[in-house]
């Protein structure tokens, strides 16, 4: 009779098991990323370290010493694990392992697109690359930077800032909430579910984040970038049909792969310019690339003099500008350029581009 309960448990709605005890992020956030998925939606949950209990689960995330997906067991706590992501060296914790075998039906059926979809090749690595890795990296104790070679350049922390990552948080809800509703369960399963719920929200509004402004920003970015020659002959002008588009990350990885590919000199975009709002009279901006996509230096800030000057005083500084040294006219409408000379707006597309190309020379 017991063994006909346990062919239940594994033929009904698949029983998820995991370890009881201090719970970590990993396996909170195994345990929701399979919830996701239809044939684990309404998946019971068992916390034990008991091998006959565990025997008689569907799938089992962060504990038993076996890691094989063909029998669902995904632990990575075995002394021969050395399992990585595809195209990365951090250790695969629960949470990875699990994103690695499931990541692409879970953003396939997000996309409501098949799984070989080329988005679902791009959401699937960026996701692993923004989110995963770190906790990932976080469970096995790999820290993002090498500590010799921070203690040999004599580099060190400004704050302490371990307080406030979701590993740090998660591993807080295992203290009972006092914050709570009275009455709401304080026991372990509860607050494990508490935290699964919180960190398997933010990887959802990750993967929201990404499918709706990430992918379509791609696009646009995409095209910009491979008509720039016609928004300007030297190539280093892009411009956006819209403004709030996320450029930067696309734009540094376009140039990089038409660097590798062609080898072509004027990979690098200095100017970006995007009209502040949609309406039809919208001013315009103009922002310097910055060297690196982390980096706070431009590439090619804005003229010195311009620095700092607003409105009619800038019109009037652009034109005398010009006079002088026999340049083209800027159309009046300049706007504003930040003291650093990182950006600058204008009432006009065609004032903006020319701000630009003055930018240039």
């Amino acid at each position: 009779m017991a063994e006909t309960a346990a062919k239940k448990l594994k033929t009904s709605s698949p029983l998820i098991g995991t370890h009881n005890g201090h719970f970590h992020a990993d396996e909170a956030l195994a345990v929701y990323l399979l919830r996701l998925l239809p044939a684990y939606s309404s998946s019971p949950l068992v916390r034990t370290r008991d091998p006959t209990q565990l025997e008689t689960c569907h799938t089992v995330v962060d504990v038993g010493g076996v890691y094989d997906a063909a029998i669902n067991r995904y632990d990575h706590h075995q002394r021969t694990f050395s399992t990585t992501f595809p195209q990365h060296n951090t250790k695969l914790s629960s949470a990875g392992l699990v994103y690695m075998h499931f990541g692409r039906s879970i953003i396939a059926q997000n996309l409501s697109v098949p799984e070989d979809h080329a988005n679902v090749d791009l959401l699937y690595e960026k996701l692993y690359t923004d989110f995963i890795e770190a906790i990932d990296a976080n469970d096995n104790g790999i820290s993002a930077y090498d500590s010799a070679a921070l203690a040999a350049a004599s580099v060190e922390k400004r704050f302490k800032d371990g307080g406030v990552t979701l590993a740090s948080i998660v591993n807080d809800m295992n203290n009972p909430d006092p914050t709570s509703p009275p009455g709401e369960p304080q026991d372990e399963d509860s607050l494990f579910g508490r935290a699964s719920t919180l960190i398997g929200n933010v990887f959802a509004r990750k993967l929201h984040s990404a499918s709706t402004r990430w992918l379509p920003a791609r696009a646009t970015v995409g095209a910009a970038y491979k008509s720039r020659t016609e928004a300007h002959p030297s190539g280093r002008i892009l411009v956006l049909p819209e403004g709030g588009v996320p450029w930067k990350e696309h734009l540094y990885n376009f140039e990089k792969d038409a660097s590798t590919a062609k080898g072509d000199p004027a990979a690098q975009v200095y100017y970006v310019l995007y009209p502040e709002s949609g309406a039809e009279d919208s001013k315009w901006r103009v922002q310097c690339v910055s060297e690196t996509e982390s980096s706070f230096v431009s590439r090619k800030p804005l003229p010195e003099a311009w620095r700092g000057v607003r409105d009619q005083d800038l019109d009037a500084m652009i034109a005398s500008e010009a006079e002088k040294n026999g340049q083209a006219k800027i159309p009046e409408g300049a706007v504003f350029v930040h003291a650093s000379g990182f950006i600058g707006g204008h009432r006009t597309r065609e004032g903006a581009m020319a701000m630009a190309v003055r930018g240039l020379e």
